[in-house]
């Protein structure tokens, strides 16, 4: 069995300092590198996407050699290492999660787990991010140790294979026991919208309105090949990311509706 590279690992995630998920990562991470730093949001910081703090000071806690915790988002968590924990010793490998629920389809916007894969991205460093699925209505055990088992050996293959900069992993495992898994698919985002929303609206012990925002996953029907097809079939989704938003179809059609046909 293939060994510990030398290689400094950044752990982050979004769903807090204290969560099950991180410690699984950290088990991974230790496997895979010598040396592995964490540093974590204070609190769940799951939806926050891909914000980061300005008009708040970050604290930060010491909590053991090369653990910390920020009070801030999973982005603000990668700057603090780049910019300070690690400036004198950056890292080669930035891991984000495992997150307690997939990250697939439009959810990828709003997570914290992939927040951090992205920055990570833009600071130079290979990043991925990696998520677990668990059930369409939260509930039920969380299967932990299929990444706990998979994950190594699927790190390091892709590591091996490499991908370019600007491009980074999103990684979901399915909400299945390790010997269930039937493979690895290199996926597509899905398209469409995973969930449903609604606003709850309450009053308060003081007559006051205040609003939750819920969520509750969708059974579907995914596009083959898709991430969601992926977990459904019990395949861990593997999907590259690009940090280019732009639709190059769309940029033709519009110059040339605009007469830009020749513009650079």
């Amino acid at each position: 069995m293939m060994g510990k590279r030398k290689m400094r690992i950044l752990v982050t995630n979004d769903d807090g300092i204290g969560a099950p998920g991180l410690d699984v990562l950290i088990e991974i991470a230790r496997q895979l590198g010598d040396e592995i730093w964490v540093v974590a949001p204070e609190t769940n910081q799951s939806g926050v996407a891909h914000s980061f703090t300005l008009h708040d000071p970050l604290r930060m806690r010491a909590i053991d050699e090369r653990v910390f915790a920020i009070r801030g988002t999973p982005t603000d968590c990668v700057i603090m290492a780049k910019h300070f924990i690690m400036k004198d010793a950056p890292p080669d490998l930035v891991l984000s999660g495992v997150n307690l629920g997939q990250n697939t389809a439009d959810e990828i916007t709003y997570s914290g787990t992939v927040a951090a894969a992205i920055e990570g991205t833009l600071a130079g460093f290979p990043s991925i991010a990696l998520s677990l699925a668990h059930g369409h209505d939260g509930t039920g055990t969380v299967k932990w140790e299929t990444p706990m088992t998979h994950g190594v050996p699927m790190i390091r293959q892709l590591l091996a294979a490499g991908w370019p900069p600007h491009v980074f992993l999103n990684v979901n495992f399915p909400d299945c026991a390790p010997e269930q898994i039937k493979g690895i698919a290199i996926t597509r985002q899905a398209y469409g919208h995973p969930g449903q929303l609604r606003i709850n609206d309450r009053l308060d012990t003081r007559g006051i309105p205040y609003f939750w925002i819920e969520y509750k996953r969708l059974n579907t029907t995914p596009q083959q090949g898709t991430d969601v097809w992926a977990l459904a079939s019990q395949q861990i989704s593997v999907t590259p990311l690009y940090l280019d938003l732009t639709h190059d179809e769309t940029c033709k059609t519009l110059s040339h509706a605009l007469g830009q046909e020749n513009a650079a």
